[in-house]
């Protein structure tokens, strides 16, 4: 298991460096925990917690700064789960031309359960919407509300 996490600690610091980033382990931290937890989508607070589990002496605000610099350098995203918190998440790293296209999120409405889909059909969409329109799309966010498989026809 300790070559996994090795690995992504070098693929963690060639992502830093390609955006002309000092390499801290803060920034390796928050990125590990995020990697670790890639389905459950953590608050700030969950990655400090488990960031700190393992590094005692990070503090909050550092986790908090860490985070922003991160999403300014598109290293990781914001998302809204409509439950009040902002979560976060490792970004896809496949961009071209400033595209910057997610997973979408399948959100069971039951059991709160958030599960990832990966198929991007919204590049039709966009692409119709540039010829009828002239608006150029360069991100979206697309959350699907439903009953996971475990809920499903559970609906009273």
């Amino acid at each position: 298991m300790g070559d996994h996490k090795n690995v992504n600690q070098e693929s963690f610091k060639g992502m830093l460096r390609e955006k002309g980033l000092k390499v801290t382990n803060q920034r390796i931290y928050v990125l590990e925990a995020l990697q670790a937890s890639r389905k459950q989508h953590l608050t700030a607070e969950e990655i400090y917690n488990k960031v700190k589990a393992d590094h005692p002496e990070i503090g909050l605000a550092t986790v908090y700064r860490t985070i922003q610099v991160l999403r300014e350098l598109h290293l990781i995203d914001r998302i809204n789960f409509d439950d009040g918190s902002e979560r976060y998440e490792i970004s896809d790293q496949k961009r071209s031309k400033g595209h910057h296209h997610h997973h979408h999120h399948l959100i069971c409405v039951k059991c709160g359960k958030v599960f990832e889909f990966k198929d991007d059909m919204m590049e039709g969409l966009e692409a119709s919407i540039a010829q009828k329109t002239g608006f150029q799309v360069i991100d979206h966010e697309v959350k699907l509300y439903g009953y996971c498989k475990e809920c499903g026809g559970n609906t009273d």
